[in-house]
């Protein structure tokens, strides 16, 4: 694995789904990478949400604003935003250009970087990356990285495949009020780094 993760190929913009579900199915399995001058994090995405144009669970459902204009890029920007006071959460941006609409990176499993992502953590290494406001603290996201290219030549990006993905499994978001019911949530059935309720990970 790891002579594998060490030449992920990046992925170009031609090769994302150009709509919200289809997207968020196909990122599953595969790679977020974060060069940084002390070495490279890399993890293989296990779980996504999408967040669609309409949706009331959505940050872009009132139109534009300063904070949530990443949403409206072409798709395959990063859409980095605070939440709860402590934590950094990412989406991938999924629609054209003006269409405000992304899919949420719920759970990672590490391939590269493993010693920087723990770094000055008290988590446990299974929980490192297991939740999206983890995963962001883990890769070491915050509002710097909001409006990224991730299909770009720039530190932050999306790779391909290194491993297939299994199975993949499908379920209500998580931890929602609004739009609870919609089957908008996917994942890799059955790895352990999946995150949610055991019902809601097989």
């Amino acid at each position: 694995m790891k002579k594998a993760a060490s030449s992920i190929r990046r992925l170009r913009r031609a090769e994302l789904p150009a709509e919200t579900v289809e997207l968020a199915r196909y990122l599953i399995g595969k790679v977020l990478v974060h060069d940084l001058p002390r070495g490279r994090l890399s993890g293989r995405i296990l779980e996504t949400e999408a967040y669609l144009v309409g949706d009331a669970a959505a940050h872009s459902f009132r139109g534009m604003t300063p904070r949530n204009r990443s949403l409206f890029l072409e798709r395959g920007h990063a859409y980095v935003y605070f939440v709860y006071g402590c934590w950094y959460m990412m989406n991938v941006s999924s629609e054209g250009q003006g269409i405000g609409a992304g899919v949420l990176l719920r759970a990672l499993e590490p391939l590269e970087g493993m010693a920087l992502m723990k770094h000055g953590s008290g988590t446990r290494p299974a929980d490192l990356t297991r939740g999206p406001g983890r995963l962001a603290t883990a890769m070491r996201i915050g509002r710097r990285q909001d409006g990224v290219d991730l299909c770009g030549d720039g530190p932050l990006w999306l790779g391909a495949c290194v491993q297939p993905a299994r199975a993949i499994g499908e379920s209500v978001r998580i931890g929602l009020t609004k739009e609870a019911h919609r089957v908008l949530r996917f994942y890799e059935r059955g790895h352990p780094l999946v995150s949610g309720p055991k019902r809601l990970r097989t």
